[in-house]
């Protein structure tokens, strides 16, 4: 990011799958790790585990006036009823990050950047399917510069209980690689074409 420019971003899904955990690691990756400015607000259903919840973040150079996400620039649904309630509140032109096991997508704005990635899958293959979320850190730290990654897997292996450091490395990058290879597709195919 340059100048003073401020990032928006949702993160949905249920109780259970480590939403908050999520933005926390991020709010912590862009402010201890890269000295920015950050927030981060929460939401849940009252029936907690298993019910709808959200994270929103703003990633800032400058000061962050006001707390709350309004018109995000990246939405990661992470469940089909975070997707259903937050499609509409992305920008003309913003990213779409899904789970592809869990989300079912539709009516999506052309302007957007889609990208879908099987998180759960990815994390049940390493042996923990609650690792979705750090499988989806990792891919969304290839695919935005909303932190620096090296400050993202920091904040991550600050986050997570000693004894599961290891394996939620391993998802971090799973996601990472993943990203890093619908990127340099993108590209080939770019290069291919022109």
């Amino acid at each position: 990011m340059t100048g003073n420019a401020q990032r928006e971003l949702v993160i949905t899904g249920f109780g259970g799958q480590g939403i908050i955990l999520t933005g926390n690691i991020l709010g912590k990756a862009a402010t201890i790790h890269d000295g920015r400015h950050a927030t981060m607000t929460q939401s849940y259903g009252p029936e907690a585990r298993g019910g709808a919840c959200s994270s929103q973040v703003i990633v800032s150079d400058g000061e962050i006036a006001f707390p709350y996400v309004e018109s995000p620039q990246v939405l990661v649904c992470m469940s089909q009823e975070g997707f259903e309630n937050n499609r509409s509140t992305l920008i003309p032109g913003g990213m779409l990050i899904w789970d592809a096991d869990l989300v079912e997508t539709h009516d999506l704005d052309p302007s957007w950047s889609l990208h879908e990635v099987p998180a759960t899958r990815f994390a049940e293959e390493l042996g923990n399917k609650m690792m979705a979320n750090i499988v989806m850190l990792g891919f969304l730290s290839a695919l935005t510069d909303l932190v620096d990654p090296e400050s993202l897997k920091k904040a991550m292996l600050g986050s997570v209980p000693p004894q599961t450091k290891e394996k939620n490395e391993a998802a971090f990058a799973r996601g990472r690689e993943y990203g890093l290879a619908i990127l340099k597709g993108k590209a080939e195919r770019g290069a291919a074409a022109s």
